[in-house]
Parts: C-alpha cells; structure tokens; sequence
C-alpha cells in the first residue's frame, strides 16, 4: 500500500471525533484488513483522558451509542484524575490497568532519543500487561459490548499497544497500524495547546516530564511490530502466545470486519 493511501487512510474525516476537552479520540474504522474486508466505522474506537469530558462532549460522545468504555490507566491515575462520567451517560466500564506504575511515577531508564525510549517502555509494556491486554481483546470480542471506547491518559502508549495488537489480529497491516498510531503526534499537539490555557496545572506536568514520555514517533511501533513479527511469526501469534484463543480472534473479526 502506498503512503500516499495510507494518508489518505488515516485522515479521513470521520476518524477524529471532534470535542473540546479530549484530542486523541478518534475511530479505527474504514482501515483495510486480509479478505478484503475492512473495520468498520462507529464501532471501536480509542481515545485519551475521558475524565475530562464536559456538557458539550458528552452530547457528541453520546450520538456514538457506545455500550462500553475500557479504562487501561492505574488506580492511582483514576483516583486521581477521576473517570468516565457514568452518571451523566451510563453505560458499561471496564478498567484493565496495563502497568501498576506510570512512566512518570516509576524508575525508567535515561535515554534521551525518543524513539529508543518508546521501545523500551513498549517491551515492558508488553510484558508486563500481557494478559490485561489478553483480557481487554477478549472482553472486546463479546457481542453485548460494541460499539466501544478503550482508552489511557494520552491515548498513545497502553491504547497504542492494545490498538495495534487488535488490528494486526484481524488482519490489519502493519504499516497502517503505524500510521493510525502516528496520528497521536497531532493530538499531542492539540492537547498540550489546549492545557496551556484551561488546565495549567496539566500542562506544568507536561512541562516538567521528560520530553520523551511525549513522544508517538510511528519508527516505534513499527520496531515493535518487527520483533513480534521476529520471535512469534507474527502478531496474531503473539496474541494466542498470551492466551488469547482462535475463537477469540474469529469473534473480534466477525464483531469489527465488514466486507
């Protein structure tokens, strides 16, 4: 597939769900998958810090009909932050905490290139959060819960992985995978402009971490996707490597394909 599709891919305009407090939620539908199917629309989609959901948000959010909202983040940071507004839209949740200690909160390495950081924090992410991400795939492959939103902080890294490890189960090829994660530049951009100005006090917390916990360069994921590629034979392989069964994996394709 050439870039020039896979921009073209990646930028179509129903992707990014447009609100004024959350920048990165956006939809995984329209992408190609194997068969000649493609995902479809309004029926996954992944996003960041949904806490922060105002009146005007929840009214766009709403015409989505979501069913379920799958809250990767700690316990600390949904304390802290707060969580989906159940009361003012109810619908199921769910909280899957990938890692038990943030970037920002735990000992992590000094490295100072981004795309060597991502890396690292991606394989122990991986890791670590095999089977959360085993159970969040299954949970996603059950008929009672589409449409739905899964989402972390920033909605880069853990919905990154969990997004990438989805679409490459259903068929979905790597290089539109790093592209759909590469979006996450953009909404990095938007959300830290926006903090500036209505949330100073999370955009001091931007300013003070490393710069390289920013980061959503598409060279790592798709170093990521190679090594999986390296030592399972592919994606799909490591997914079943962390428990997630072939039934599974049939159900995600009949729930989020569509000729």
């Amino acid at each position: 597939m050439t870039p020039m599709l896979i921009g073209d891919l990646v930028s179509d305009p129903r992707r990014h769900i447009a609100l004024q407090n959350v920048h990165n939620f956006r939809d995984l539908g329209g992408y190609p998958a194997s068969g000649g199917k493609q995902t479809k629309w309004r029926n996954l989609f992944r996003a960041d810090g949904l806490y922060r959901l105002n009146e005007h948000d929840l009214v766009q959010v709403r015409e989505l009909q979501l069913r379920s909202v799958i809250d990767l983040r700690t316990e600390r940071e949904r304390a802290e932050r707060g969580v989906f507004p159940v009361q003012h839209l109810p619908l199921q949740t769910h909280h899957f905490s990938i890692v038990d200690v943030t970037w920002s909160d735990g000992d992590t390495p000094q490295i100072e290139d981004a795309v060597e950081f991502l890396v690292w924090g991606y394989r122990e992410m991986l890791e670590i959060g095999a089977l959360r991400f085993a159970d969040a795939l299954e949970l996603l492959s059950q008929h009672d819960v589409l449409p739905a939103v899964f989402h972390c902080a920033a909605g880069k890294d853990r919905t990154g992985i969990l997004a990438a490890l989805l679409l490459a189960s259903i068929g979905v090829s790597d290089d539109v995978i790093c592209a759909d994660y590469g979006l996450t530049q953009q909404a990095m951009m938007r959300t830290i402009a926006w903090a500036k100005v209505h949330m100073p006090e999370m955009a001091q917390r931007y300013a003070d971490i490393n710069p390289v916990f920013l980061a959503a360069d598409p060279k790592a994921m798709e170093i990521i996707l190679a090594e999986l590629h390296v030592k399972y034979g592919s994606v799909g392989e490591y997914v079943k490597h962390i428990g997630v069964s072939d039934e599974t994996i049939e159900r995600l394709k009949y729930s989020l394909l569509e000729n």
